[in-house]
């Protein structure tokens, strides 16, 4: 019987642009249903896809702290995920939500 090889699947090896982050980053929030560590781990398989020890020194973080607070085991304070986000070169945007379209308010 021969056995089949196979290797880790890690979103991060296809997050190769800048198009491919946002879109990422985009359909995980649109997924999480607010749950922030999920978002946080998108933000962090992004940073892993720049190379964290850049992102970490772009956003004013030690390396260590920025893998601890991207893990999904946690929840980043916001003055953190908004440096990470600037340091990837992205922008966070809201929009109204379908739920609430067409009200006044």
């Amino acid at each position: 019987m021969t056995k089949t090889a196979t290797s880790r699947y890690d979103v991060a090896d296809h997050l190769r642009t800048h198009e491919d982050m946002a879109a990422y980053l985009e359909a995980s929030t649109e997924d999480a249903d607010g749950d922030a560590a999920l978002v946080a781990k998108a933000l962090g398989d992004i940073a892993r896809a720049r190379g964290i020890a850049q992102v970490a020194s772009d956003a004013g973080l030690s390396r260590e702290s920025l893998y601890k607070a991207l893990s999904g085991e946690r929840v980043p304070n916001l003055d953190t995920v908004l440096k990470v986000v600037g340091a990837l070169g992205l922008k966070l945007r809201a929009e109204v939500s379908p739920a609430v379209q067409g009200r006044s308010g």
